[in-house]
């Protein structure tokens, strides 16, 4: 068991036991203010408050060993509602018999009609404090396994989304390595120094998504070394027609990003609208705070091939598990921006 596990056991027994002394100092003064108007002989035995602290003790402890031992023989998964039956049944026959015994002894302090009164008062409050007992132990029940479900979609939300994530990935590397040969194979004849920087910078494009497509995370630096050997291969294939600048804080590099974000978003880019030399399609890559956005002015297509419109959408789910922070589309007639919320670094 952990250090903090046990941190925690302590707590909650402090917790249970504060509580416990509370519920005893309430019930010792409620009975010595009514106490002559309930007609009881003698005067306030002040005794009785430390037995009803034990009494309450050893009801609590009663009730929490009786959870465990039926949470062994008799779990709410094997049924609900006969589990919550029997320990109703139990529950109420201990408090009763326990409430018998107390009433023995408080026998001498009640005359006359007073102890039909108070036995019948007594019986219904004894029966109802053991089904509010159960209560709390069939409400941390329903508790745990609401949140528990809730883990559990949230988990499945993730695995699909990153599902999402990874095939968008898969879709957008043989589109690309496709045109990326396209272009080799134009400058090889043409242009053989330019082809060799063009192969050098390929084979690093596709060295990072390798070496990074099981991380969760990397530092934005990373990110940012890699979309430039990115930007190398987009320039050399469109060139005049786009133009793409960076312009991100060195505190900014510090946090990290999903991999090959940056990547999917110039293919974005790319994808939906036209290059054209003579009206060039710009793209900034900058840092707000904690935030890193990429801005494209708009030159939109008029048909988009091979675009299913879910690929911003897989973004925004995944960094919604990854950060508090939102992803924000935004567009003007003039520009369309994404804005990357940065994660904090876990080491």
């Amino acid at each position: 068991m952990s250090q903090s596990h046990k941190m925690k056991i302590k707590k909650s027994i402090w917790m249970e036991y504060a509580v416990l002394v509370l519920v005893t100092l309430v019930s010792g003064v409620t009975r010595y203010l009514l106490w002559d108007d309930l007609g009881l002989k003698g005067e306030f035995p002040p005794e009785t408050v430390g037995f009803s602290f034990i009494f309450l003790v050893l009801s609590w402890e009663f009730f929490k060993g009786m959870e465990r031992y039926m949470n062994r023989i008799l779990p709410y998964s094997k049924g609900l509602a006969l589990r919550i039956t029997v320990q109703l049944v139990i529950g109420a026959m201990y408090m009763l018999l326990v409430n018998r015994l107390l009433f023995m002894v408080a026998g001498k302090y009640l005359e006359g009609s007073l102890t039909v009164i108070f036995s019948m008062t007594t019986y219904a409050t004894f029966a109802t404090l053991s089904f509010l007992i159960n209560s709390i132990f069939f409400g941390k029940y329903f508790f745990n396994e609401w949140r528990k479900s809730l883990v559990r979609a949230e988990r499945l939300e993730r695995e699909k989304t990153q599902v999402q994530f990874d095939n968008l990935k898969n879709q957008l590397n043989p589109h690309f390595l496709f045109n990326s040969l396209s272009s080799l194979h134009s400058l090889i004849m043409d242009q053989p120094v330019l082809a060799s920087e063009y192969v050098t910078n390929l084979s690093k494009v596709y060295r990072y998504v390798l070496l990074n497509e099981s991380k969760a995370t990397v530092p934005l630096r990373e990110e940012l070394e890699f979309i430039g050997h990115f930007i190398f291969l987009l320039e050399t294939r469109f060139g005049k027609g786009i133009d793409i600048s960076i312009a991100v804080s060195e505190a900014s590099t510090q946090l990290e990003i999903v991999p090959v974000t940056l990547q999917i978003l110039l293919e974005n880019c790319v994808k939906h609208n036209v290059i054209d030399p003579d009206n060039p399609l710009r793209i900034r890559i900058g840092s707000e705070g904690n935030s890193l956005s990429v801005v494209n002015s708009l030159h939109p297509k008029e048909l988009v091939l091979d675009s299913n419109s879910r690929g911003l959408e897989n973004l925004k789910k995944l960094y919604s598990f990854m950060s508090e922070k939102p992803v924000r589309i935004e567009f003007s007639d003039r520009e369309f921006s994404v804005v990357i919320p940065l994660i904090p670094s876990l080491t």
